[in-house]
């Protein structure tokens, strides 16, 4: 059997390189070539690739977040020039990596562990990248997938979170995207000194946070810039006094 695969990589001549290397693997089959990673998440949905060989280093969506989209379904490899923190933590998540510039004997190495892994749940994007990223480094901007669509948006932009069973909603300028994702590893990822976990089922946007009222006899709610009124649990009002200044 093929192992069809797909190259990412915004340097055309690094993927002519890839696929000129490639060629001499007799089971592997280039199916396509992205310049960037909305190609990709579009190719990936309408090609359903075994490997997918991407570039962290990309303008507009990066390898982290291109893989993120990708989802778990295939095999990757990084093709990278990342620092050796990075690399650390390719390896802690079994996903292989080629550091540029690298040998044709390196790719074949690589293919070895891509072929032992077809098949296999592949690691998850978010925790991938949020070990990369490394202590104290919180996101920057958030990425979702709707079926060929791709939403990217900066967190300064979000208003709240809501979980929604095995999804969050994303909630910014009147619009709402959902994402798979838990809320708590979202939560964990950003900063948590303009974001907080005011119920098990919000996170909000500290800016967006306009008072703070009593909703019944043991209850409160957070009132938000936007009109929107978020349940707030005991020690969700506690972090907030706390981050507020109340």
């Amino acid at each position: 059997m093929k192992i069809r695969t797909l190259i990412v990589d915004d340097e055309m001549l690094a993927r002519a390189v890839l696929k000129e290397m490639l060629a001499s693997q007799r089971d592997v089959e280039v199916i396509g070539e992205c310049a960037n990673g909305f190609e990709a998440v579009k190719q990936a949905a309408e090609t359903k690739p075994d490997l997918v060989l991407l570039d962290v280093q990309m303008p507009k969506l990066d390898g982290f977040e291109t893989l993120e989209l990708l989802g778990a379904d295939c095999a990757v490899i990084f093709v990278t020039a990342f620092d050796s923190y990075a690399m650390r933590a390719f390896e802690v998540h079994a996903v292989d990596y080629l550091l540029k510039p690298f040998t044709e004997d390196r790719l074949a190495k690589a293919l070895d562990r891509a072929r032992q892994r077809l098949g296999q749940q592949g690691v998850r994007g978010e925790d991938l990248a949020a070990a990369a990223r490394g202590p104290l480094k919180f996101l920057e901007r958030v990425v979702a997938r709707d079926g060929p669509k791709v939403h990217v948006i900066p967190v300064d932009k979000l208003d709240y979170i809501e979980a929604q069973e095995d999804y969050i909603g994303l909630h910014a300028g009147g619009k709402t995207v959902l994402k798979q994702q838990t809320i708590s590893s979202l939560e964990a990822a950003l900063d948590p000194k303009k974001f907080v976990r005011v119920h098990r089922s919000f996170v909000v946007n500290l800016e967006r946070v306009a008072r703070v009222e009593p909703y019944g006899a043991n209850s409160k709610v957070a009132v938000l810039t936007t009109g929107d009124k978020l349940p707030v649990s005991r020690s969700g009002y506690l972090r907030l006094e706390e981050l507020l200044g109340s």
